[in-house]
């Protein structure tokens, strides 16, 4: 018999929407905004650097995640940051036209990161407190699947979306439309979550501004006090300095003229071969690297995950080199990155589980973690523009397979804690750097 109180909503009627609610802002932030600013005009060195800026509040999220703890309930907090990212959505939409969008939809886009980054760990905090361990198992491949149903939504749908409309509309109109559809649906979940949403209330006594700054020292001395932490911190940042290279020019490239060396793609396609084949074949890889991890465990196989993860990348470097004109064989490329990129992915997400959360502070700890990823990520990406302006694609994907080599040093040489290292995973994982 499912355990749950009599009077709290059906999993099934919130676990779904709260992580499409999730991966939403998300993907439109950090991968949908960067198509929007290179066809509004930007060069690659401002659009990587400037989408790069603005995912910031995901990277520092966990210093303000402690102070969440001073309120008794997380319903609130789920429902009031969704219908501010709503408006501001709405509102970024709006300044699209004006002479000065760049600075107003920066401040919009950074605004509903730092509110996406709060609603997160809210949303965790209902999932986590509401479920019991039972149902947590039973409902963590919904909030995979609904997290990437939002991946292929935004990255995939709205981008083929706005290719079309751009024909017809504009460029200007057509991100205005999708901007504005963003923000809508994101008003429309927290009006239904207003109802459909569990408390998400704390048991026992809620902590004073005082006992969280305490607590929150004891969790950071904890963490440095770790086994090998510093070998774990070069791991979770250097794992994926090569895709914080490639990832905001790869949809940059795959759109480029191709006398410049791009692909020549339409908006469209590229949302179809990118956002949709793409996000299909990095959630088979998520799915076929999380049944490998859980029958093999984490040692011995993680020099296999960075290889998956690392190698895949030379699919740019031969399109640049080849420029073949089949939409189907860059397609193919792209979705073969793709699947390896979502496999080697499993292996930075185990390693952070089991040899950096474990202890009194697992989830603070875990956050930290998933914060030190993000920013190995986002560094590179906030000059990978300038590069790519420098070296022209061809010579940047030559550079983007040098940086994986950080990845395999680090890789070979950080060591695992024993114990921790063989446990078996769940084979479900939400898109990387979520």
């Amino acid at each position: 018999m499912t355990e749950r109180q009599p009077t709290s909503p059906h999993p099934a009627r919130w676990v779904p929407t709260l992580y499409f609610a999730e991966g939403l802002p998300f993907i439109a932030t950090n991968v949908v905004s960067v198509m929007m600013y290179r066809n509004m005009g930007l060069s690659d060195t401002q659009t990587a650097f400037f989408t790069s800026l603005v995912a910031l509040p995901w990277m520092l999220r966990a210093l303000w995640s402690p102070f969440l703890e001073m309120f008794r309930t997380r319903k609130h907090f789920v429902v009031a940051t969704q219908f501010l990212a709503g408006v501001c959505f709405g509102a970024l939409a709006l300044t699209l036209p004006l002479e000065g969008y760049l600075k107003y939809s920066l401040v919009l886009f950074a605004l509903i990161a730092f509110n996406a980054a709060t609603h997160d760990m809210a949303a965790d905090g209902i999932y986590i407190g509401t479920l019991s361990a039972k149902q947590q198992a039973e409902y963590s491949g919904w909030q995979g699947a609904s997290f990437n149903i939002a991946t292929l939504f935004a990255q995939g749908g709205l981008v083929f979306v706005a290719g079309q409309l751009e024909r017809a509309l504009g460029v200007t109109t057509a991100w205005m439309i999708v901007m504005g559809v963003c923000g809508a649906i994101l008003v429309a979940l927290s009006l239904y979550h207003t109802a459909a949403l569990p408390s998400g209330q704390v048991a026992g006594e809620v902590q004073s501004a005082r006992q969280v700054l305490r607590t929150f020292r004891e969790v950071v001395g904890t963490f440095f006090q770790k086994k090998y932490v510093w070998w774990g911190i070069a791991f979770i940042v250097l794992y994926r300095f090569a895709e914080g290279n490639a990832q905001k020019i790869v949809q940059l490239f795959l759109k480029a003229p191709r006398e410049v060396g791009g692909m020549g793609l339409s908006t469209s396609e590229v949302g179809l071969a990118y956002g949709l084949m793409g996000a299909v074949a990095f959630v088979g890889g998520s799915l076929a690297g999380g049944y490998f991890a859980a029958s093999r465990g984490l040692k011995g196989t993680l020099p296999l995950f960075c290889a998956a993860y690392n190698i895949p990348y030379v699919a740019y470097l031969l399109l640049a080199l080849t420029m073949p004109s089949r939409f189907s064989v860059i397609s193919v490329a792209v979705a073969a990155e793709m699947f390896g990129y979502g496999f080697g992915a499993v292996g930075l997400t185990l390693f952070m589980m089991q040899q950096i959360a474990p202890g009194p502070f697992k989830t603070a700890h875990y956050a930290f973690a998933t914060g030190l990823m993000n920013l190995g990520m986002n560094l590179p990406s906030m000059v990978s523009g300038y590069l790519s302006d420098r070296l022209g694609y061809r010579d940047f994907f030559i550079w983007v397979m040098v940086a994986t080599i950080p990845s395999f040093l680090v890789t070979w040489l950080v060591p695992l804690k024993e114990g921790e290292a063989d446990a078996a995973p769940a084979p479900e994982a939400r898109a990387a750097g979520a």
